[in-house]
Formats: C-alpha cells, sequence, structure tokens
C-alpha cells in the first residue's frame, strides 16, 4: 500500500514542479511589470494561464507529466477555494439578498434554454446541444464532464464540448475586464457579472483578481451557486431519461457531481470565519495560500489548453458556444440592472 501510495506522489511530482515553474515566472513577470511601469497590467493570475497556453500550444510536455499537471489543475485549485471562503465577507452576502440568490438561478435557467435553441437552430445533434448549453450555462468542463454519462453521450461529443470551454474561458478571462470601463460598472456588479458569465471557478478568480478583492469574493461566491445548479440540472436530465429516437438512456447522477466537496468545504470556512473560529492573525496567511495555490492551478490549467483545438471543434459548435455566451452576458447584465446590485 505505501509503494502504490509512493507511486503515485511519483507520478504527480513532475507536473506539479511544472505548474509551479510556470506559475513562479507569472510572479517574477508581474513584478517586473510593477518595477517598470509602477503596476501589473496583467496580473500573475492570468499570467500563469497565457504562459502555460504557450507551452501546451506550441511545445506539448511529455505524458509523465500529465497526472501532476491534472492534480494542479483541479485538486490543488479545489483546496484554494475552500481557503478562499475563509476570507468571504457574510455581510456582502447578506447585503446581496435572496434576490440575487433567485437571480442566479434564474438566469441559469434561461441560458440553458436559450443556449439549446441556438445549437439546435444550428443543427446541432440533441445532445450535443445539451452539453453546450450546460457547459455554458452552468461551469465549462465540468458541467459536461458530468451532463455527459446522463445523457448517454458519445466521446466524440463530449470531446468537440469541451473544446470550446478550454480556449474561450481564456479569451473571457483576458477581455471581461475590460467591460468595467466600457459599462461603468462598479467592483460589486463587476464580481456579480464575472461570477454569473465566466466557465469556470478558476477563470473567476483570474478575471476577477485584476478589478478588485471585493470582486473576487463575489465572483467566486456567486460561480459557486451556479455550480449548485449542475445537481438540479443533471437530475432534471436524468428523471427525463430517454429522448425518442436519440438512442439510449444514460447513467444516474453519482453524488460527488450533484455537490462537489469543495463547495461544502468553502461554505463551511465561510462559516468558522463570520463565527470567529478563525483567528485574525490567520487570516492573511490563508489568503495567501489560497492565492499561491490559485496561480499553480492556473498555470496548470493553461498548460492544458491547446488553442488548436477550437479548430477541430467545428464551426457549428464554436458559433453555438459564441452566440450563447453573448446570449448569457446579456441575461447577467439585465439582472444586474433589474436588481440593482
Amino acid at each position: 500500500m505505501l509503494a502504490d501510495n509512493h507511486l503515485k506522489i511519483g507520478q504527480i511530482l513532475p507536473g506539479i514542479f511544472l505548474s509551479g515553474a510556470v506559475a513562479g515566472l507569472a510572479v517574477l513577470l508581474q513584478m517586473l511589470e510593477v518595477h517598470l511601469i509602477g503596476q501589473a497590467w496583467l496580473e500573475g493570475l492570468v499570467l500563469a494561464i497565457l504562459i502555460g497556453t504557450a507551452i501546451r500550444t506550441f511545445y506539448r510536455p511529455s505524458a509523465r507529466f500529465d497526472a501532476g499537471v491534472g492534480f494542479s489543475a483541479k485538486t490543488l485549485l479545489e483546496i484554494a477555494i475552500v481557503l478562499l471562503g475563509a476570507s468571504v465577507s457574510t455581510g456582502a452576502v447578506i447585503a446581496a439578498g435572496p434576490g440575487l440568490i433567485l437571480g442566479i438561478v434564474g438566469v441559469v435557467a434561461v441560458a440553458i434554454v436559450l443556449s439549446y435553441g441556438i445549437g439546435r437552430l444550428l443543427r446541432l445533434p440533441h445532445r450535443m446541444a445539451v452539453l453546450v448549453a450546460c457547459g455554458n450555462s452552468i461551469c465549462g468542463n465540468s458541467a459536461i464532464a458530468a451532463t455527459a454519462p446522463v445523457i448517454g453521450a458519445h466521446g466524440d461529443d463530449v470531446a468537440a464540448s469541451i473544446a470550446f470551454t478550454a480556449v474561450l474561458g481564456v479569451v473571457v478571462v483576458l477581455c471581461l475586464p475590460l467591460l468595467v470601463p466600457l459599462l461603468g460598472l462598479s467592483i460589486t456588479q463587476y464580481g456579480v457579472l464575472a461570477g454569473l458569465t465566466v466557465y469556470a471557478v478558476p477563470q473567476v478568480l483570474a478575471a476577477t483578481a485584476p478589478v478588485a478583492q471585493l470582486s473576487v469574493q463575489l465572483g467566486t461566491l456567486v460561480k459557486l451557486v451556479r455550480v449548485l445548479m449542475l445537481g438540479p440540472v443533471i437530475l432534471a436530465l436524468a428523471l427525463l431519461g430517454e429522448r425518442p429516437g436519440e438512442g439510449r438512456r444514460g447513467a444516474r447522477p453519482s453524488l460527488r457531481h450533484l455537490v462537489p466537496w469543495f463547495i461544502i468545504g468553502f461554505l463551511a470556512m465561510m462559516a468558522l470565519r463570520s463565527l470567529g473560529f478563525i483567528p485574525a492573525a490567520l487570516h492573511a496567511p490563508i489568503e495567501e495560500t489560497s492565492t499561491f495555490l490559485t496561480i499553480i492551478s492556473m498555470a496548470a490549467l493553461g498548460l492544458g489548453v491547446d488553442v488548436r483545438t477550437v479548430m477541430r471543434a467545428g464551426g457549428r459548435v464554436t458559433l453555438t458556444a459564441i452566440l450563447s455566451l453573448l446570449a448569457l452576458g446579456v441575461v447577467s447584465y439585465g439582472l444586474i440592472l433589474m436588481l440593482g446590485v
């Protein structure tokens, strides 16, 4: 048993070291920006994604790095999200009110319907349209991976659907902050918009970090509420079962897909912070550790992105994803204006 554990550690260490090296380079470049121009135009989080993506696209690391890169992109990130819960103010959550929670549910529901409709209008097969709709509206690759067995999707459909989230997710991270001056968004409004529109939790962190810490906190909270919608959506798809003429019935969802452990951990840390069980002296170290792990995860995320995958995904899938993302953005901005956040 011990030998197996050592083998597993040995398998993941190369990828962790590679992700850490990319993260270190990103931090150094951020420090260089500050030294040369007085501020960081591109945060270390974003630089880590870009450097990792460039490496993956122009020089694919050997397979021995895969296990560690995957571990860094998933497990280390989940730990970082749990730790982030210790920095979230419950006051901000209470101020947001139940209207925002209900609004998030409404945005996800409307976005799924719109995205599915766009896919079908562009003549995507039913399963492909469902995968794109769920990935776009909830949480990108995680939603696609969780939805696929429920609807009995084929591997090719899953691969093509995941392709768009990889590259478009990075594009959104880079472009979304530009909406702050263009739309005159406050840091609160921007945090909510990022949480409602960005595909994955790590991408929310990267998109909000250049704006403000409050944007990071609200964006993460809103995004995690969106992720929680994955449970009801998968359950509904499972209950709907087989669609006439579309093939076999899918598998029932597992509990870990319905409620990811890191969301429970995030909420638990937020509760511990609110109840005063986390000493004030630990707040800064916990936040710094969360940031450090997140940058490593960003590097690993980039190391898994090949920009050429969009070309392989096909024009109709890519167009569906882009139009669905624009529709999600419009609906989300409308919610912000309606609630007066």
